[in-house]
């Protein structure tokens, strides 16, 4: 499958901010699942490649005079192969053992996540965790923050992509699982959704394995990803400082298509 991403992030501030510093996860790598055919980023100013502790391409964007506002571009083409289920990876799991802020697991997660799971760690017995999870935290738009905790989230009983993957990592990790957080864009008919997207990844007998608890995936047929990270703020597309600028407004907007049927609609 071959996917088409355009993905707009604008900033609008208040007041002029003095200096600012970007840091953007938006550069999918090559692997045995995903193959980069054609990317690029469009910024106001050049930026450094680099990469992060996990191994993600990262750019750093920084801009020293003053701006009143701040547009980021990524577009490109991918292919997927379908037939992948679960991602070898050279690096070792352990690191992912770790709990953070914002997926630290409280009374009610550890319980949820034996109840589900008891003395089992296979696949299918996470499958089913995840599911239940779902039921547990309907997916609903501004029911919390972006820094809402993985307990906070579960506790109010709904969330976003982001709260689904935080919580199903706090699940896991509380059952001595290697987890790990996924920023990336999925491929989805459902315009409810946004195809800016985030999904766990739990290391079992070798390989990663997907978990997307928002759509009840466990194969990411449909899944690009461009990140990874112990939560979302190690594997977010575009995180910032500045220096002024008062309140500001952020605007996001991402198309992901397949390209066959992209081409098709073009020749319409």
């Amino acid at each position: 499958m071959k996917l088409s991403i355009s993905h707009d992030t604008t900033y609008s501030y208040e007041h002029q901010v003095r200096s600012s510093v970007q840091y953007l996860r938006l550069t999918p790598q090559n692997s045995e699942r995903q193959k980069v055919l054609d990317w690029q980023l469009k910024l106001p100013g050049p930026a450094r490649a680099q990469r992060d502790p996990y191994g993600n391409i990262l750019h750093v964007l920084t801009l020293e005079e003053p701006h009143d506002s701040l547009a980021i571009h990524a577009s490109g083409q991918v292919e997927i192969d379908t037939s992948f289920d679960g991602e070898p990876d050279p690096q070792a799991p352990h690191p992912f053992m770790r709990t953070t802020a914002l997926t630290a697991a409280d009374a009610a997660l550890r319980e949820f996540a034996l109840k589900h799971c008891g003395e089992r760690r296979d696949r299918a017995t996470l499958i089913e965790l995840m599911q239940a999870l779902a039921l547990a935290m309907p997916y609903q738009p501004g029911s919390t923050e972006v820094d809402s905790t993985a307990a906070e989230a579960f506790a109010r009983g709904a969330g976003v992509c982001q709260d689904h993957a935080h919580a199903f990592l706090a699940c896991v990790r509380s059952l001595g699982l290697p987890a790990r957080y996924v920023s990336g864009y999925l491929c989805s008919e459902d315009s409810a959704h946004l195809a800016s997207h985030a999904w766990a990844e739990v290391w079992i007998e070798g390989v990663w394995y997907s978990f997307d608890v928002t759509n009840g995936l466990s194969r990411p047929e449909r899944h690009l990803k461009l990140a990874v990270g112990m939560d979302y703020l190690d594997a977010c597309p575009v995180r910032g400082m500045r220096r002024g600028g008062g309140s500001e407004q952020m605007h996001a907007q991402v198309q992901v298509s397949e390209l066959s049927m992209q081409m098709q609609s073009q020749r319409q």
